[in-house]
């Protein structure tokens, strides 16, 4: 099988990793790389495309695979509606997944002028609407923050959820084809701290493998984390959804992801 990546790191740990196993002696693959800022899409496409990039012409050469009837892990249109919270928002609460309630706001001042004299009583998190590498994610509480804020703000969309109480760490839950992958990891919202790692599924709350693979479901994602905050109790409160990110010091993430890549690439 030949194997192709649309990415501009084929390095990245989980694809080289991945790449390895498919290329080893006896595996009998082939792994070839498009870079997405200057790759043209192939007369003679690979039979399946791992798309681990989100830029506009990373979605634009997915899109002529998939018009070429060459299946993508993950599609072009999943990947795309994933880089919009406010859409990602919408589609979550629609299906009923436990998803943070979400405002948007044309640009900061928008903001500021729409949570002005009716902001709620503790500190919000604000984002950029469109999700992407050095992206904006904040915690602003009070008028005089949020008023700062939109000063320095670039002129983009941004989306605002009430920050929620939680012991300041994230739950990171990740998802290759069937199998789930969880770390914890200090929140970038709070202050640095040792800790986290790996967390086995075992010690997860009841329930929440199940919900990482509803989002896929929602989502049409097979490559996929679900950013999860424990409100209490074990109960989740899903605050972001990413498609295809890295599933860094995952053991066994990379044999799955070869073995998604086959299922794929045989239909």
């Amino acid at each position: 099988m030949r194997i192709g990546l649309i990415t501009p790191d084929p390095g990245h740990p989980l694809l080289a990793a991945a790449g390895a196993l498919l290329t080893a002696p006896g595996a009998g693959h082939r792994v070839e790389v498009l870079d997405p800022a200057t790759a043209q899409a192939p007369a003679d496409p690979a039979d399946v495309y791992l798309l681990k990039a989100r830029t506009p012409r990373a979605l634009a050469l997915a899109r002529a695979m998939e018009a070429g009837g060459v299946p993508v892990v993950n599609s072009a249109a999943a990947t795309g509606r994933c880089q919009d919270r406010t859409a990602m928002a919408q589609d979550a609460l629609r299906a009923g997944l436990p998803f943070a309630p979400t405002r948007t706001y044309a640009s900061g001042g928008d903001l500021a002028r729409g949570l002005a004299g009716s902001q709620p009583p503790g500190p919000v998190v604000v984002k950029s609407r469109h999700s992407r590498k050095g992206d904006v994610v904040v915690r602003l509480e009070g008028e005089a923050e949020i008023g700062e804020f939109a000063d320095s703000a670039a002129y983009e969309p941004f989306v605002v959820q009430d920050f929620v109480a939680n012991p300041g760490w994230d739950h990171k839950l990740w998802a290759i084809g069937p199998q789930v992958f969880a770390a914890l990891r200090r929140s970038e919202l709070a202050p640095a701290a040792p800790g986290g790692g790996p967390v086995p599924l075992a010690e997860l709350p009841p329930g929440w493998p199940a919900l990482v693979r509803r989002v896929g479901e929602v989502f049409g994602l097979d490559v996929y984390g679900v950013d999860v905050i424990d409100t209490g109790g074990g109960r989740p409160l899903i605050v972001d959804v990413n498609a295809f990110p890295g599933v860094r010091n995952q053991p066994g993430a990379p044999e799955a992801l070869a073995a998604l890549a086959l299922r794929a690439a045989r239909g």
